[in-house]
This record gives structure tokens, C-alpha cells and sequence, in this order.
């Protein structure tokens, strides 16, 4: 007898209807493993998609030279990053003025963090960071004007009060969408003149450069001078040009100006764009593992209750298995139409795992501002696991069924 997989899917689905709570309560077990797997899969791939986007800011070919490296907390465990001497504006200028590859080269410098800015009779917060910058700051940084006008040569080199302002600085001190472009403000002891605003991003997991003012680095130098000042040094090459050789090329140049001695450790540090990104991506792995081992636990306690289904349905069938073997059918016929029986129900429960756990993968996403993730490869691995769970659960009852004498079975009640 031929097998004929529509009809034994059609028989799956009117047992299927006729033991709908013990089926419906199978499904739910394995809906919520698939869920499991491909939620927590799915907000990973947010995290890690958020974290690609927020903190690569200047651009995933760009990198910055700096006294030291980054200073982050994971898991507990602070890494510590060697400590340099200063990077002073002479050797910051002169790095400028030397590295020839193409593309940009800014210098930067904080001035405060806890400025406070004013118009007229509105102020900010103490919380705002003023940055002393160069006019290739702008193309470095990654941020945009949303209007208004760059700094010019002059403006730099004489040090003008001239400033550009974040968003959030907007919306405090200029009501009523009043243009702010032309407007003095006060920031620190000094009278600025707005001349662009920056576009707004947000916050990058706690930093904004919505509450950012720029000066001209020249002006930062003389009005916010403090003792050892640090500068840091912003290199975007145009995107021809290969980050590792530019990286090389930085490195040795650098050293040079600063004087390291040969067989000496660099006296500074060159922090790719996407570092930060990546070292807390990796630490994302963790989770990732937990994400499988509690998917893998619910999955086995589906597999277990889903052959307890397909047990109880074989004993409860036995007459109806009796009947269609006396009909003709053959013992692979039958164990065909068990298998089949199993893998629908299994396949069931992955699509509505599959669909909660991309929601609730999404939810994460959309609270942290990312885009919406459709984890195609996660989708395959939850059918793939629905399948082997219902082959491995159904495999015991459909050779069971198989293997049922056909007249015991007709006399069974």
C-alpha cells in the first residue's frame, strides 16, 4: 500500500482535534522551549546589532590614539588598561600635520563635563561636556550637522567664540522652536555665537552627544586651561584604504614623535572604533549558552511529554490500528502515520515558539532603539529541534503501533 502523506496528516489532525487539551498542553511545552531559544537568540542579535551601530560611532573603519586604553567593568571583572603619559597639543599637532594617509585627522579635548549654559533667562543643567575641536572633528566623530555651518580654518586658529551646539542644549534654552543659529550664549566665563547644531542621535548606553558644545580648540586651550591637558588624536582613512595599514602607519609615526624607544611598549594607545563593541559582544556568549541550555531542558521535558502522548494514543487507537492493518495496511503504513502524527504536533508547538520568541526577541530590540531582527538562522534551528524532538518521541509508539498483532487488536475494548 502506497503511503500517502496528505491523508495521514489529515488522520493526525483529527486525532489531534479529538485529544485536543492532552494535545494543546504538549504543544505549550514545546512552544516554550522553541520560545526560550529564540527569544533569548533573537535579543542577543539586537544587543549585538545595537552595540555594532551605537558604538561604532566614527565609523567601523575609523580609530583613535589616546594615552590609554578603555576602562570598562564586565562580569565583575575591571580590566585595567596601562597608563601613559599625557598626549600633549604639540604632539597631537604634530601627528596632524605628519600623517599623510588619506582621509581625516582631528585633535580633540575636553574642557568640562559640568559646564552650564545659558541664554538669556533659560540654563541647562551643570551636566553639560564642552569639547575643544578641529574642523575635521565633524567628518570623525560620526556626528552631523542638522543645520547650520562647520567651523573654519580662521575660527580654529584664532580661537573664535564661536560654538555648535547638541539637540538636547536646543531644546532647554530655545522655546518655541526659536532658531538658535546666530544667538549668543554663555558657556563657562565666555559669550559664544551658535553657528550649527548637531544632529540629534541619542543616548549610546549612557553617553549623548546631544548635551555636547563644541569651541574651537584654540579658544577650549585658553578658557578652560587646566595643568596637563590631554588631547586625543581622531584618524578616519578614506574607505579605499586598508584600517590595518593605517593603523601600522599611526603607530609608527607616533612613536616616533613621542620618542619610544626601540623594543619599548607603545607610550599610547590606538582604540578601534568597534573595540567596545566587540568585547562586550563576546561577553554576550555566556548568555547565548544559557539561552541553548534552557531551550535544550525544555525541549527534552517536551520530547518526554510528547511520547507520553503518542503512548496513551496508541493504547487508545489499538481497535482503529487493528482495523486499518486488516484493511491492508502494511506495518511501515503504520508507523508512517504515527511519525507523521508526532512531527505535526511538534511542528505546531515550534511555530508558535518561533513566533513568541521573535516577538518577544523584538521587544527587547524596540526597547533598546535597534532595528527589527528576523533570525532566519534561529527559525531553521527551531524547526530543525521541533522535528528531531517529534522523530525521536514518536519513533517508540509508531514501531509499538507497527508492531500490534492485528487480530489482539480487533478484540481490544
Amino acid at each position: 500500500m502506497k503511503i500517502n502523506v496528505k491523508e495521514n496528516i489529515r488522520i493526525s489532525l483529527e486525532s489531534i482535534r479529538s485529544h485536543f487539551l492532552r494535545t494543546i498542553l504538549t504543544v505549550l511545552i514545546i512552544a516554550f522551549g522553541i520560545t526560550a531559544l529564540v527569544g533569548i537568540l533573537t535579543s542577543i542579535d539586537a544587543i549585538k546589532y545595537f552595540f555594532t551601530k551605537e558604538l561604532s560611532m566614527m565609523g567601523a573603519n575609523s580609530f583613535s590614539i589616546n594615552n590609554r586604553g578603555m576602562n570598562i567593568t564586565i562580569n565583575g571583572k575591571r580590566i585595567r588598561p596601562r597608563n601613559n603619559r599625557i598626549i600633549n597639543f604639540e604632539e597631537a599637532r604634530q601627528f596632524k600635520k605628519q600623517f599623510t594617509m588619506d582621509g581625516y585627522t582631528s585633535v580633540n579635548i575636553d574642557g568640562t563635563w559640568t559646564a552650564t549654559v545659558k541664554y538669556e533667562s533659560e540654563k541647562s543643567h551643570p551636566n553639560v561636556n564642552v569639547k575643544g575641536v578641529d574642523k575635521e572633528y565633524l567628518f570623525t566623530s560620526g556626528e552631523t550637522l542638522a543645520y547650520g555651518r562647520n567651523f573654519s580654518d580662521q575660527d580654529i586658529q584664532y580661537g573664535q567664540h564661536m560654538a555648535i551646539i547638541g539637540s538636547d542644549i536646543v531644546k532647554t534654552l530655545f522655546k518655541n522652536n526659536e532658531d538658535p543659529i546666530g544667538k549668543i550664549i554663555s558657556v563657562g566665563p565666555g559669550k559664544y555665537k551658535v553657528i550649527g547644531v548637531i544632529k540629534e542621535k541619542g543616548s549610546s548606553i549612557g553617553f549623548s552627544g546631544d548635551r555636547s558644545i563644541w569651541l574651537p580648540i584654540n579658544n577650549v586651550r585658553q578658557y578652560f586651561s587646566r595643568p596637563n591637558m590631554n588631547y586625543r588624536i581622531n584618524v578616519l582613512p578614506n574607505k579605499e584604504i586598508n584600517v590595518a595599514a593605517a593603523v601600522g602607519e599611526a603607530t609608527g609615526l607616533f612613536r616616533v614623535i613621542r620618542k619610544d624607544k626601540l623594543g619599548d611598549l607603545d607610550s599610547f594607545a590606538i582604540i578601534k572604533s568597534d573595540n567596545l563593541a566587540n568585547m562586550l559582544i563576546d561577553n554576550l556568549k555566556d548568555i547565548r549558552l544559557g539561552g541553548i541550555v534552557i531551550g535544550a531542558i525544555t525541549l527534552l521535558g517536551a520530547a518526554i511529554g510528547l511520547m507520553n502522548i503518542m503512548l496513551v494514543s496508541v493504547t487508545e487507537r489499538t481497535r482503529e490500528i487493528g482495523i486499518r492493518k486488516a484493511l491492508g495496511a502494511t506495518k511501515e503504513l503504520i508507523r508512517t502515520q504515527f511519525l507523521i502524527e508526532a512531527v505535526v504536533i511538534s511542528q505546531i508547538g515550534g511555530i508558535v515558539g518561533i513566533f513568541f520568541g521573535i516577538a518577544i526577541g523584538n521587544l527587547v530590540s524596540f526597547q533598546m532603539g535597534s532595528s527589527f531582527i528576523v533570525p532566519w538562522l534561529w527559525m531553521a534551528v527551531g524547526v530543525f529541534l521541533c522535528f528531531a524532538v517529534a522523530i525521536i518521541s514518536g519513533i517508540l509508539p509508531a514501531y509499538k503501533a507497527a508492531n500490534l498483532d492485528p487480530i489482539e487488536s480487533l478484540r481490544h475494548e
